[in-house]
């Protein structure tokens, strides 16, 4: 990824809300890391949002970012040199062709509803308008390309939710955070016949990876993994080979549950939750009961492990009817998220 590298000290918005000794920067770098984390932090009770970061997950995202500059695609707001909102920009284009300019920003709860988000909304839509004009200068994409920005909400996210739908954005696709609690029993049900569970050794991880890339590239909205992806995957903490639990035809991947075990997250809400997530079957495994046999035994697994409860993400249209299958293992809704979309 090629940096600008140099600090923007200043971003001057005749927009800006008139609040005193408010103002907008660019990214300042790593020093900015800590920054971001304390936002990010201030803002997961009141939106009840539950997750768990530190400095160093932060540069590593930050490290590994796709089609973004954050040099030149993100916005800071600060008051008397405290960070109290940042957002990002990023762009790709879909398996469809369409163009999508990706946005979101987190704000100190404190600071909202002062005209803030939606100065950093509307400079972020203004950046994205250049990227695609630089784009279409390049002949990357034509006059013709679909082009949509978009970012996302979880239905707790209520101050959110109001600055988008007042800024003109639609909800365009749905997903649940599901949980299962594993006080109840859990039934295993057989392999696929010539299937078979195996551990996934080092020199296999890119085939996992391309099997789960390949079993998503007909769902809605999906974008090619690049190397990026790849590489932010494997340094992830949580990357526990151990946990998955993958089936085998031959030396092909056929499908897999690739498991998650975050402990820091547990501590910090006292829970004991295990993640049955990416759950994928590659077409030719599909409709012989794959995705059960792995999800089931995942749960026994988080079931022996001492979990109470398994979580997982679903889109609500999920062509592979995964929502169904999730409901007759046992999984509630526990949370809603939306994708919302504005042409342009």
């Amino acid at each position: 990824m090629s940096l600008q590298t140099e600090i923007i000290e200043k971003i001057e918005l005749s927009y800006a809300p008139d609040i005193p000794r408010l103002i907008f920067r660019g990214f300042q770098g790593e020093a900015d890391y800590q920054r971001m984390l304390d936002v990010i932090n201030a803002s997961k009770g009141p939106d009840q949002i539950e997750r768990t970061d530190s400095v160093e997950d932060v540069a590593r995202l930050y490290a590994h970012l796709n089609n973004c500059d954050p040099y030149r695609d993100m916005i800071f707001a600060e008051i008397d040199g405290q960070v109290i909102a940042y957002g990002r920009v990023e762009w790709d284009l879909d398996a469809k062709g369409q163009w999508i300019g990706f946005h979101f920003a987190i704000s100190d709860p404190d600071w909202r509803r002062r005209g803030i988000g939606t100065a950093i909304l509307r400079y972020q839509e203004e950046r994205l308008r250049d990227i695609s004009k630089d784009l279409l200068a390049k002949g990357l994409i034509t006059q013709e390309t679909p082009k949509s920005y978009e970012t996302y909400a979880s239905n707790t996210e209520v101050d959110k939710e109001d600055l988008l739908g007042n800024a003109g954005y639609k909800p365009v696709r749905f997903s649940y955070t599901m949980v299962r609690s594993l006080s109840d029993p859990v039934t295993i049900t057989p392999m696929p016949t010539g299937l078979e569970i195996r551990t996934v050794r080092r020199d296999q991880f890119r085939l996992v990876w391309e099997a789960d890339q390949e079993a998503f590239k007909d769902h809605w909205g999906y974008v090619p993994g690049t190397d990026q992806d790849y590489q932010r995957w494997l340094k992830d903490p949580l990357h526990n080979p151990g946990l998955w639990k993958v089936a085998w035809e031959g030396d092909q991947v056929a499908g897999m549950v690739l498991n998650i075990l975050n402990k820091e997250e547990n501590e910090e809400y006292n829970r004991l939750r295990g993640w049955t997530e990416n759950i994928a079957v590659r077409k030719p495994w599909r409709r012989r009961g794959l995705a059960r046999a792995l999800l089931t035994r995942s749960l026994k697994m988080f079931q022996d492990m001492g979990m109470d409860h398994a979580a997982l993400g679903v889109d609500t249209q999920n062509l592979s009817g995964a929502l169904n299958l999730y409901e007759s293992v046992g999984f509630v809704i526990e949370k809603k998220h939306t994708v919302y979309r504005k042409e342009f």
